[in-house]
Formats: structure tokens, sequence, C-alpha cells
């Protein structure tokens, strides 16, 4: 095409065009219409292929919408916290009747990336890959578990909180001088009082809920004693696998993020608990939560039923199994005999169970492979290796 163009724009004299175009293997359409542009333009230049018009295009205003809530809504101002606050707005400033809608998630994200808004994360392992579990009702179950955090005066604090496990509702959020198990009993009672006890506390095996490896007597089941109190079941996550507790612990993330972005650091323990309350407000009531759809308070108070120490918990969508690969290379799940492999044996893995569906994954995260339960036999054979 280069040379084509070069020999009309220099006025090559070319007697037989069909001929020249079959030995240069050029449709002769193509010849005359190129010849058209460069007489008529003095040069062949592409021309832009957007069309005329875009009638799917994200209106202007809606675009100045996303870019402002981005910024006012930092630092929970993800596309999801986003379209949260776009629907209210729509819903309120009458977008319908302006021919105006909410955009998809995927559009948003589009439209904060174009605009300079995003930084890129490649190796950033996508939503899609995780699979969540979730116990069914809210009280089922409480997560527990605590946090450092700094002083304006250059000391530190520790912070207690109590996530409920269905509806993320941050049930008690208190401060204490340090990581101990009157600290985290002060934690659990204050969110029975507020909005009664669980069916289960799940926790680590940190000194506050345990009393620590050389806590004896007395001291080593003070926070279990409290617990049981409440008539509830108390359960510690596999050592060294965050994951299990992996809601609360995602939560202080939020938690630290809010306090950095308060005007006045706290100084003392007093004034962090205020600061602490007014979080608590904001999360549970103006805070939309994605995995609960809404607000958590708003998810607690559709909920149908609450269980709690009279009600087994229910875990409807999955369960998880933290396992070590026996010598000969298995692992089970319930009845579920799976094979791994010898060259796999004394390694841990997790294995969720999603109804009749097994995965199982490195301690890393990574997903070795998955099966649906056949349930005429207890052997399952091998894993259908990940994608």
């Amino acid at each position: 095409m280069r040379y084509m163009d070069a020999a009309i724009t220099a006025g090559v004299k070319i007697p037989n065009v069909a001929e020249w175009c079959r030995v240069n293997g050029v449709n002769r359409r193509t010849y005359y219409r190129h010849k058209k542009r460069i007489e008529a333009e003095g040069a062949w230049r592409e021309r832009s292929r957007r069309p005329k018009t875009s009638p799917g295009q994200t209106p202007a205003a809606v675009e100045a919408e996303i870019i402002r809530l981005r910024g006012e809504l930092s630092p929970d101002n993800g596309a999801d916290m986003i379209l949260a606050e776009l629907r209210a707005l729509a819903a309120r400033d009458g977008w319908a009747a302006r021919g105006l809608r909410v955009p998809h998630r995927s559009t948003v994200n589009k439209i904060l990336t174009r605009s300079g808004l995003v930084a890129p994360q490649p190796a950033k392992r996508p939503k899609s890959s995780f699979r969540r579990f979730a116990y069914a009702r809210p009280r089922d179950c409480y997560q527990v578990d605590a946090t450092a955090v700094k002083l304006a005066g250059g000391g530190t604090a520790v912070v207690f909180d109590v996530l409920d496990d269905c509806t993320r509702l941050l049930a008690a959020c208190t401060a204490a001088d340090a990581e101990t198990a009157a600290g985290a009993i002060a934690a659990i009672t204050a969110a029975a009082a507020g909005h009664g006890a669980p069916g289960v506390v799940l926790c680590d095996n940190g000194s506050a809920f345990t009393g620590g490896g050389r806590a004896r007597g007395a001291a080593a089941g003070q926070f279990s004693r409290a617990v049981a109190a409440l008539g509830a079941r108390l359960i510690h996550s596999s050592p060294y696998h965050p994951q299990t507790c992996g809601k609360v612990e995602r939560h202080h993330q939020t938690l630290k993020k809010w306090l950095a972005l308060q005007p006045r650091q706290p100084a003392d323990l007093a004034a962090l608990q205020a600061l602490l309350d007014a979080y608590r407000d904001w999360y549970n009531n103006r805070r939309h939560h994605t995995a609960a759809g809404a607000a958590p308070q708003a998810a607690w108070d559709a909920a149908g039923t609450l269980g709690g120490p009279g009600q087994l918990p229910r875990q409807d969508d999955a369960t998880v199994h933290t396992l070590t690969i026996a010598p000969n290379g298995t692992i089970a799940v319930g009845d579920a005999q799976i094979s791994i492999g010898r060259h796999r044996a004394g390694q841990h893995v997790t294995a969720i169970r999603d109804h009749d569906r097994i995965t199982v994954y490195t301690p890393g995260g990574q997903p070795l492979g998955y099966l649906r339960i056949d349930y005429a036999r207890r052997h399952q054979g091998t894993l259908t290796p990940a994608a």
C-alpha cells in the first residue's frame, strides 16, 4: 500500500491499471479509492474509525460524578462504593427522568483508569479466583481479633474488633492498652450486650485468646470461660493460617485507613475510644459493604432469623478444611478421600467444600485443582487441575 500511495502521490503514469494491480497484488477498487483521496487531499492519511455517534457512551455528567466520588469517598473509594453512592444519587436526583442511568461496575473502573485514578496492579490476584465462605445467619459466628494502632504522642494502643461473620456488622470495637485477655473479654462482652451472644466465637491463637504458651491454671482459660459463660462455642483458627479469620483481619485495614484520615489523632485511650465509637456508627450504618450488599446494620435488620447459643450455626455456602496430606498422598474431606499425590505427602493444604464441589489450595492460596463429589463411592480419585 505504501508503494502504491507513493506512486500515485508522485504522479507516476500507469498505462494499464488492471495489469499493475495484478502484478502488485492490489485490488483495483482500492487503487482508485486511494487515487481519488490523494488527488483531493494531496496525500493518503488514515482517517479515524471512530463512529460519528456513541449511543452507549457514559454521559459526561455521570463521568463527572464518578470522578468526584473517587475523591470524596477516600479511603473507601473503589468501584463498589462509588456504585452504591451513585444508586442513592440517581434515586434522589431523578436520573431516570433525565435519561441517565447508573453504569456497570466495569464501566466505572474504565472511567477511573482512563482518568488516571487507578494504579495498575497486574500481579494482584483477581477476585474471581476467590471462593467466599460465610455463615448463613447473623450471630451464627463472631470473629474477634486485635490490632495495634499508633497514638498521637508516639505510644501504641490495641483495638479489639468483633465482626459478625454473615453481615460484617461491627458488633464491638474497643480500645485497650495492650493485647490482654481482659481486653478481649471486654470486647466480646460488649458485642454480646449490644447484639446478643453468638453461636460460635472464632479467633486466632493470640495470647489474649489462649493465655499464651506459658499460661497455666486460671490464666490459660480466661477468655474461653468468658465465651462459655455466654453460651457460645470458642473455635481457634489453625496456626499460621490467617485466612480463617480473614474477614476481621481485612477489616483492620479499613479501620486504620479511616483513623489515618481523621484531622485529630487520639493521644490516649479515651480519645481513641471516642473515635472508635464514631467509626463503628459510620461503618455499620453508612458504609456500603460489597459482601453484604448493603450497610452491615441494614443487612442485619433484613435477616429473617438470627443465630445464637440456642441454635446450631449454619454455613450454607461452603466449609473450610485445613489438612495435612497423608503418607499415601491423600486427604479426607468428610467421607470423601481425594488423591493429591505421594510427592506432596506431609504438605499442608486448604480444602473448600462448596456443596458437592471441593477445591484444594496450597498454603499460599494457589489452587491445585477441584472435583465433584461422587456420593456413591468413598475414593474420589484425583483432582482436575486448576485452569
